[in-house]
């Protein structure tokens, strides 16, 4: 059995051709100074062989990778996938390529990656941070190195780091108070386990809009979960065992809202009858299930082009100061069956 075959070296390429490694490597960089017969022989017999440029050492001659990275919480929804579409849309045409990486809600798993990003020398950074982050001190070094690093939909207020998001807490306060319009006294939030971010921003709206009705907050009914599918199924058992049941639910994602409801409906639930339901992001799941999920619609395409273009706009600007652009984003309440009590 044989090993890898060895790696092809530009002096390989000069021994093969007779000619000098410089003029090899000038060749491959299409030099003016070699001349079109002597490029043209390089190129080929670089092919040929199989030779690969050793982008690394290049980018540390010019201090520039042209790698974008984008740590996201979950790469399984619709909305990501459209913002990463936009991302994507803005970076090619300005020539960079895309590494993307899914910290799935966790904290050590979003530190390690920015490390991973920091230490493969990206030349800037999108970010959404996960759930459960509490603090963005593990992405300073990209600012004290001064690399643009840009926020989105889950942001971290930084004075020097952009961020473009909705408003999360206004947002919230619509849902919950569409479920009180219609009828609900006792409304359960789903969230996640550290009120940090995003989390917080939309509690905050659940909140107000209970306040703004004279209904208290009961804890009994703030479920704090990690918000994945298996997360819906247990908050619904936990719904279940309750004596005196919600007649209301908002959750803050749409894949927890629906599998919650999945669960609640396989146990005799009916839904907006005895539940009604929202959930917030307008994935593709929330108009397939029956009955279709209420939510909070916003355009991740949009979101991803905006973003990608601060951070290239921060690239080409990297020597003067520039204002922190902050982008609030529309929204709007998608109102669907699974809340309509008062057909």
């Amino acid at each position: 059995m044989t090993g890898p075959e060895k790696e092809i070296t530009i002096y390989d390429i000069a021994k093969k051709l007779n000619i000098s490694a410089a003029t090899v490597s000038r060749g491959l960089m299409g030099h003016p100074s070699v001349n079109v017969n002597t490029k043209q022989k390089v190129l080929e017999a670089a092919q040929e062989m199989g030779y690969r440029s050793n982008h690394l050492a290049s980018n540390l001659r010019k201090k520039k990778s042209n790698i974008i990275g984008i740590i996201v919480g979950n790469l399984n929804s619709s909305f990501m996938s459209n913002v990463l579409a936009g991302v994507e849309n803005i970076l090619s045409e300005a020539g960079y390529n895309l590494i993307i990486s899914q910290s799935l809600d966790n904290v050590i798993k979003e530190i390690n990656i920015a490390q991973a990003m920091y230490n493969n020398r990206v030349d800037g950074l999108l970010v959404s941070l996960a759930y459960e982050t509490e603090n963005a001190d593990h992405f300073e070094s990209f600012v004290k190195r001064g690399i643009p690093l840009v926020y989105f939909d889950r942001v971290w207020p930084h004075p020097q780091c952009p961020g473009i998001e909705i408003d999360n807490v206004k947002a919230s306060y619509d849902v919950t108070n569409h479920l009180i319009k219609q009828g609900c006294k006792r409304i359960a939030h789903i969230t996640a386990f550290n009120l940090s971010s995003v989390a917080a921003d939309r509690f905050k709206g659940y909140e107000q809009a209970l306040a703004k009705h004279g209904i208290p907050v009961e804890d009994s009914l703030i479920l704090r979960t990690d918000l994945t599918l298996k997360a819906g199924i247990e908050a619904a058992h936990t719904i279940l065992a309750m004596a005196d049941r919600p007649d209301g639910v908002f959750v803050i994602n749409d894949a927890c809202a629906v599998s919650c409801m999945q669960e609640l409906k396989r146990n005799g639930i009916r839904i907006p009858h005895d539940i009604a339901f929202a959930g917030f992001n307008n994935d593709t799941e929330a108009s397939i299930i029956e009955p279709n999920l209420t939510t909070v619609n916003y355009k991740g395409y949009d979101m991803g082009e905006a973003a990608a273009k601060i951070l290239i706009n921060r690239l080409n600007n990297s020597g003067n100061a520039l204002p922190v652009d902050k982008l609030i984003q529309k929204s709007e309440l998608i109102i669907r069956d699974s809340s309509l009590k008062n057909k």
